[in-house]
């Protein structure tokens, strides 16, 4: 499935922490996006990891949107808290690392494969920046 659960947080709370003056902490994102407390914790922590978002611990403490992440693509967001490239499909990207290896002999992977090709390109192109703008 391309887009997650994760990945759909981590998007909605990369807004809410563009629009913000301050750094918000998990509890307040968690209340105001209507997600688990604990899932949120973890994608903020894969957010902060890559250099996403910054943590600041203590009583105004919480999250921010590091600078030049507004200019990260939909995909690198992504990969980040999925720890891999958002698939549409669960079949591979190359016929030598297809599972069943039957690739080179698969009427629909050249098709799965191109359609794939085009969803992370314009992944790639879209940026945190353009979903502000909507």
């Amino acid at each position: 499935m391309l887009l997650t659960r994760a990945s759909e947080y981590a998007l909605l709370s990369l807004i809410v922490l563009a629009k913000s003056d301050k750094a918000l902490d998990t509890e307040s994102l968690s209340k105001e996006l209507g997600i688990p407390k604990s899932f949120l914790a973890k994608i903020l922590q894969s957010l902060a990891k890559e250099g996403i978002i910054s943590s600041f611990k203590g009583i105004n403490g919480g999250f921010a949107l590091n600078e030049g992440s507004l200019t990260r693509s939909l995909l690198e967001l992504m990969v980040a808290v999925e720890n891999k490239t958002p698939a549409v499909f669960d079949c591979a990207s190359s016929q030598e690392a297809c599972p069943s290896n039957k690739a080179s002999t698969c009427k629909i992977w050249p098709f799965i494969n191109r359609l794939q090709g085009k969803i992370d390109t314009f992944l790639g192109t879209l940026t945190l920046q353009d979903i502000l703008e909507q």
